[in-house]
């Protein structure tokens, strides 16, 4: 007979949605919105937008460090520790020569002014162009944060995946020179 805590382990591993990444390996997310939206970044947003692109992190809403390829991160010239805050996906446009920060927002905010730059001090080793992406499930929830949202970056909504809204800047969808 098993144990309560291998039953209701069990039934934990079983809810969790499962989720494959460009290089064939399968990561499980905990179940819940932020879940559900990183899938679908994942399979929807990733794409369409960096096409054979290579998932390099993705977090997860208890295990923060779901998927981490410090390797290939490292081939760029960046060099995360743990303590970092990472954003809670990150792809390299290998085609584009990018770096996709992907802010997953359902309950934390958008990449505004101040996240922008903290992530561009993370990432500041990076020999490639940082470009940031805040994602949404669907757009009455960007309405909530609209007033935050960085210049120079990109919005993308689940429930429209074929659109991105660009937040002014020079270009659409790419890196900004300081």
């Amino acid at each position: 007979m098993k144990t309560l805590e291998k039953r209701y382990g069990q039934e934990r591993e079983m809810r969790r949605l499962p989720v494959a990444l460009s290089n064939g390996e399968e990561i499980k997310l905990l179940p819940g919105r932020q879940s559900v939206l990183i899938k679908k970044i994942l399979d929807d947003l990733c794409s369409l937008y960096t096409p054979s692109g290579r998932v390099l992190y993705v977090s997860n809403t208890k295990d923060k460090w779901s998927y981490f390829d410090p390797n290939a991160l490292r081939s760029i010239g960046v060099e995360i520790e743990e303590h970092g805050k990472m954003p809670d996906v990150v792809v390299h446009h290998v085609e584009k020569g990018w770096l996709v920060l992907i802010e997953a927002v359902t309950s934390h905010g958008p990449v505004n002014p101040k996240r922008r730059q903290e992530l561009k001090e993370l990432f500041a080793g990076s020999k490639i162009g940082l470009v940031f992406v805040t994602a949404f499930l669907e757009r009455r929830a960007m309405i909530k944060y609209l007033n935050d949202i960085s210049w120079e970056t990109e919005v993308w909504v689940a429930e429209s995946p074929t659109h991105l809204i660009h937040f002014n800047g020079e270009r659409f969808l790419g890196p900004y020179e300081d």
